[in-house]
């Protein structure tokens, strides 16, 4: 989506509007909720007209913005190279803007805690990365972002306050962590184009570092009976559409395991649930129709620079687009899917690539990414996903 911000610093509020083109090329917006925590810890209202209520919505929603050690130099390197100073991912991210901009809605992955601008910027076991990454995750068009992974205790309560409170800096919208027990309470629900949607976030593990005993708010575990809770309190606040984004999985493992498809089954039942979006593994994983919902259980990695030699498939990820029509009143069904592969190449910069883009004009010396292409294809198929109705795009 684009956007537009009108920051009042004095009273710490930020109004928020986002365009989005529809099908048919009207624009539409996105609109917080009146009376929802803003971006910047206030409430948030609308600014402009709506248009007429749509009848279906795309969501696009892409895997982890992981940054590691090298990315951070590259962007580094691309920021000297545009004459400014810090860190600019948006070079990095820039083939995947056009696809994130057209969506109605975006959603996103924060991996890790963001840091001050002067750093340290750190890698495994505890990361972080340039509070920049806000920014260029807001300039390719995402809208909201979950930032419950197994790192976002890495830092400790003060790194959950600077990522959220960059998050509010750029006017993205966000589920998973919190600062407060008021704001954790209260459901990330946010007007698209007229329709009010839903997005939650949850982990399973901090990774053994434990949350305080008198602020468990400060990140969200994996808990069925919480996750029903909050997402039919999110369905009360008014929301038609409820996402749930899912940190899960076992690590560079391209099948789903069998606590990923339990709970799926299990969370898709619920009918204040409308989708699942998978984040963790590092590699793409299947997506699979239970019922008349889909689970994607793992998007891959988005933003990643693992060093040279590193598995290839680690370097997968999809960006798919779930298009949602309201099949009753305010009752809203995925009735187009379509998946777009993308890969992060290493060499001669960091940069992602459209794959379907790529192998219809494939100059790069030594890439051959049809292959990689098909090789994505192939998990995201493994559970049969294309006989119920998913396409790659190609």
């Amino acid at each position: 989506m684009r956007r537009n911000h009108l920051v009042l610093v004095g009273l710490a509020l930020v109004v928020a509007t986002a365009a989005a083109c529809s099908e048919s090329g009207q624009p539409g917006t996105s609109q917080p909720v009146a009376g929802q925590p803003g971006a910047a810890g206030g409430t948030t209202a609308s600014v402009g007209a709506s248009p007429a209520r749509p009848k279906t919505l795309r969501v696009v929603a892409a895997g982890d913005l992981f940054v590691q050690p090298d990315l951070t130099a590259q962007a580094a390197a691309d920021a000297r190279a545009a004459g400014k100073t810090g860190h600019d991912f948006t070079q990095i991210l820039a083939a995947i803007a056009p696809m994130v901009r057209e969506a109605d809605l975006a959603v996103c992955h924060v991996e890790q805690p963001l840091a001050p601008p002067e750093g340290p910027f750190t890698g495994y076991p505890i990361f972080s990365a340039p509070p920049q990454l806000a920014d260029a995750a807001a300039a390719t068009g995402f809208d909201t972002c979950s930032t419950a992974s197994n790192h976002t205790l890495d830092y400790g309560e003060e790194g959950v306050r600077r990522t959220l409170d960059n998050l509010d800096r750029v006017g993205l919208r966000h589920s998973g962590s919190a600062r407060a027990a008021a704001e954790a309470a209260t459901p990330n629900v946010f007007g698209v184009r007229g329709v009010k949607v839903a997005q939650l976030a949850y982990t399973f593990s901090f990774n053994g570092i434990e949350r305080p005993r008198d602020k468990p708010w400060l990140a969200n575990p994996i808990d069925v009976a919480r996750i029903r809770a909050d997402a039919h309190a999110a369905k009360q606040a008014g929301a038609e559409i409820v996402i749930l984004s899912m940190h899960w999985g076992t690590e560079y493992q391209n099948e789903a395991n069998e606590e990923q498809a339990g709970l799926a089954a299990q969370l898709l039942a619920d009918p204040d649930i409308d989708l699942i979006i998978g984040l963790h593994v590092h590699v793409v994983q299947p997506f699979e129709k239970i019922g008349d919902k889909w689970v994607a259980y793992g998007l891959g990695n988005l933003l990643v620079r693992f060093q040279d030699g590193s598995p290839e498939n680690t370097r997968d990820s999809v960006l798919p687009r779930f298009t949602f029509t309201e099949v009753a009143p305010k009752k809203w069904r995925v009735t187009d899917l379509a998946v777009h592969a993308i890969f992060m190449a290493y060499h001669p910069q960091a940069r992602l690539v459209d794959l379907a883009a790529a192998t219809k004009n494939d100059d790069t010396p030594g890439a051959d990414y049809a292959r990689v292409l098909r090789r994505i294809a192939g998990y995201v198929n493994m559970r049969g996903a294309q006989a119920n109705g998913l396409r790659m795009v190609n």
